[in-house]
């Protein structure tokens, strides 16, 4: 049998990580060449001539004087932590199939659970916030999922309690192989919030094949094309070849929470949701993968500890 090509790639190894990565000479080098690819450039005036203070380890502008630090502006801003600690949390994070959690990389990176699980929500949102303006195209297939609710006992179902409700979206192409997804918490399953949904994340040109329920039909208000297949109820309702892909996805994502996270509340739902999001649609290289963070982790602004704790869910 032939070997899946994306599935069997080389990948990035932990040696190969250590070799590119693995002094702060290196980490400073790779995170300038990302944040000014052209060289440095002031983020207060623009100018780009600059000297380097040794002492501090700061650009300072020749037209502003404004000094700037390597980090600041950035996801890694005031950061106490060496680079080399947080190259290593990306690599992690990127480079495990079913994601890492706060524990796992605390005991990897040797850093307490608190800073842990700050890089992992910092970079899980700079992964959410990547991907909230590049909508999906081509055949989308579609479904309603939920998350949590109740385990034993009472009523089961979308009308059991404590549930949250996310959509999941899957782009294909006309081979019918996956190519992206999406996955969006929603406050309910309704048409006006399916319809700004569809506004946000999908062309307008795109086709949605999705399951009976009526809010779905919606999508077409946002210019799209939907196909609706009546599932009916039971286990036979998820083995539509049309809706294979997002079934697939929601449980291979609904597993992977669970043996990875074991509890994922309401309000850190969207960040979870879209790091599976990012890997899944940057899997066919990746060795890129880290790089590629980086380069937006940079363009991310700083983000405290408290403004991830109180982060609300949003669209």
């Amino acid at each position: 049998m032939k070997k899946n090509a994306i599935q069997f790639q080389k990948g990035f190894s932990l040696p190969d990580f250590f070799e590119r990565y693995g002094t702060r000479e290196q980490c400073e080098k790779a995170l300038f060449e990302w944040r000014w690819p052209r060289g440095f450039v002031c983020p207060q005036c623009g100018h780009t001539h600059h000297c380097l203070l040794n002492t501090n380890n700061l650009y300072q502008c020749y037209h502003c004087h404004r000094q700037t630090s390597l980090t600041s502006g950035t996801i890694f801003a005031d950061t106490k932590l060496p680079l080399t600690t947080w190259f290593l949390a990306m690599f992690l994070v990127t480079q495990t199939k079913n994601g890492i959690s706060a524990l796992e990389l605390k005991r990897q990176l040797g850093v307490s659970y608190v800073t842990a699980w700050s890089i992992k929500h910092k970079l899980m949102q700079v992964m959410k916030e990547r991907d909230e303006d590049r909508p999906l195209s081509g055949i989308i297939q579609m479904d309603d999922a939920y998350w949590g609710g109740e385990r034993h006992g009472g009523k089961r179902g979308r009308g059991a309690p404590h549930k949250i409700p996310f959509v999941a979206a899957v782009a294909t192409n006309e081979e019918q192989h996956p190519i992206a997804m999406r996955l969006t918490q929603l406050g309910s399953f309704s048409r006006a919030e399916i319809e700004r949904w569809a506004d946000k994340h999908l062309e307008s040109s795109c086709t949605v094949v999705s399951d009976g329920l009526d809010c779905f039909s919606a999508v077409t208000r946002a210019g799209c094309t939907h196909v609706p297949i009546v599932t009916g109820g039971g286990p036979q309702s998820v083995k539509h070849e049309e809706l294979t892909w997002v079934n697939t996805m929601i449980g291979n994502v609904k597993r992977a929470i669970n043996g990875t996270y074991h509890k994922v509340g309401e309000k850190h739902l969207p960040r979870y949701l879209a790091e599976f999001c990012y890997r899944f649609d940057r899997r066919f290289n990746l060795a890129a993968m880290l790089p590629r963070l980086a380069y937006v982790a940079v363009r991310t602004p700083p983000m405290p500890l408290k403004f991830l704790i109180l982060t609300e869910p949003n669209g």
